[in-house]
């Protein structure tokens, strides 16, 4: 202390005095703050707040927009609310370390130019944890903006029903966000549930999405685990594109009006467990994608169990259940793609097999399209000769003559019941 009196003697008593306490200020253990719902109130609080302090939201509403620059905690008492102006972002999170847990927080801008957001975490935001609130009216409910290792857990964020569609922010959005994690969330009413972007070793696991347009849309985005989530009604469930080397496991799409699972150039991946039922046109569809593995899946109640294009390679589908698809395979191509592996294929709900030796494997081989399928998916008007002599004609011709295939799908193991997707989660777990 001495050094100090010495290096203020010529300023006077002002400045050791001036020291002293800010010495104080800058040792007190974090402190406790009730911040009451004046106007004005959060504001000077949040000017005053030191890193480590906690931050407790009365009851009411409390002006925004907000910054919060200290590794604080901000909490809210039920019935809390921070509402911004109608411009720009309500809260900005722009320092590590900073928790927003219990608030409801609404009112921000329309613009997406602006990226407005009722909860934006800036690149300084490493380690944020956004937990227990509810985000509603916003153009985009939360968005990681850069952030590395964030948390958006257990909120519930609806979007803005008085825009149109494309109008909307996305739920959750996420751009170059390593290690970030989205868990346990609801989202409903915004463009997409979850879209993420330019990113890598993201976790979005068992959340909810109800009237959006992607339950998850994932792009350029890597090494990352999707689990667990459940999309109802929207219009695609799980649409991944120009990302590589995902985990896809036990999701579940029902009622989605086009695709369960839409893939597109999506590379190396893994789906395993996951259930779309009661679908509109398509449970899956996999465009320009390679070297993916879909195991113990079941595809239920779809116009298409799976259209899969010409330019998709080296993809292993085997042991998945397809059931009650008005057209299980929609290939047109001239290879021929065997989806089996080591004695076991799919089960095929339309297969009227038999199993002489009782091993669970049809005694022969499935081929979910032929040449008049074909015929058909390239003229639709030609349905209406299905039930006609001649398409019967050519369709016994083909069971007697496989040479007549142009090429296609063909399962040499057709299972005789649904595989079980438990008997899959222990590879999950070694995978990983």
């Amino acid at each position: 202390m001495l050094s100090v009196v010495n290096r203020f003697k010529l300023g006077g008593m002002t400045s050791f005095v001036l020291v002293i306490l800010t010495l104080m200020i800058r040792a007190a253990p974090a402190a406790e703050i009730a911040v009451a719902a004046i106007p004005g109130g959060l504001v000077l609080a949040l000017s005053q707040a030191q890193d480590g302090d906690r931050l407790v939201l009365a009851p009411g509403i409390h002006a925004g927009p907000i910054i919060i620059a200290h590794a604080i905690d901000l909490s809210g008492m039920p019935g809390a609310v921070i509402k911004g102006d109608g411009k720009g972002t309500v809260v900005t999170i722009d320092a590590p370390d900073v928790t927003v847990q219990g608030i409801t927080v609404t009112g921000s801008g329309l613009t997406l130019a602006t990226q407005d957001s009722g909860i934006f975490v800036t690149p300084n935001g490493d380690r944020a944890v956004v937990e227990h609130n509810h985000i509603d009216d916003n153009l985009i409910g939360i968005y990681l903006s850069g952030p590395n290792d964030a948390v958006v857990r257990d909120n519930d964020v609806t979007g803005r029903q008085d825009l149109r569609v494309n109008e909307r922010g996305n739920g959750i959005q996420l751009w170059n966000t390593p290690g970030s994690q989205v868990i346990g969330n609801r989202v409903s009413q915004g463009r997409d549930g979850i879209f993420v972007t330019t990113s890598r070793e993201n976790l979005f696991a068992d959340n909810v999405f109800r009237n959006v347009r992607f339950a998850i849309h994932y792009m350029y985005t890597n090494y990352s685990e999707i689990r667990g989530n459940r999309s109802y009604d929207n219009t695609v469930g799980y649409a991944l594109m120009y990302s590589d080397h995902l985990r896809v496991t036990d999701n579940l799409s029902s009622g989605d009006q086009q695709h369960g699972i839409m893939l597109n150039y999506a590379n190396a991946s893994e789906f395993i467990g996951n259930a779309v039922e009661n679908g509109g046109a398509k449970c899956v569809f996999i465009y320009n994608s390679n070297k993916n593995d879909f195991r113990g899946n079941r595809f239920e109640g779809c116009d298409i169990g799976v259209h899969f294009t010409a330019g998709s390679e080296r993809n292993v589908i085997v042991d998945n259940a397809f059931v009650g698809n008005r057209t299980q395979v929609k290939y047109v191509g001239t290879r021929w793609l065997e989806w089996s592996e080591n004695g076991r294929g799919n089960y095929w709900s339309d297969n009227a097999a038999f199993d002489l030796d009782g091993n669970g494997i049809a005694d022969r081989p499935y081929r979910p399209n032929d040449m008049l399928d074909q015929v058909v998916w390239a003229h639709p008007s030609a349905r209406l000769l299905i039930s006609s002599p001649a398409f019967q004609i050519l369709k016994w011709a083909q069971s007697r003559f496989p040479a007549l295939h142009p090429g296609g799908v063909v399962d040499s193991a057709p299972l005789m019941t649904p595989p079980d997707p438990s008997i899959f989660h222990g590879e999950i777990q070694h995978a990983g």
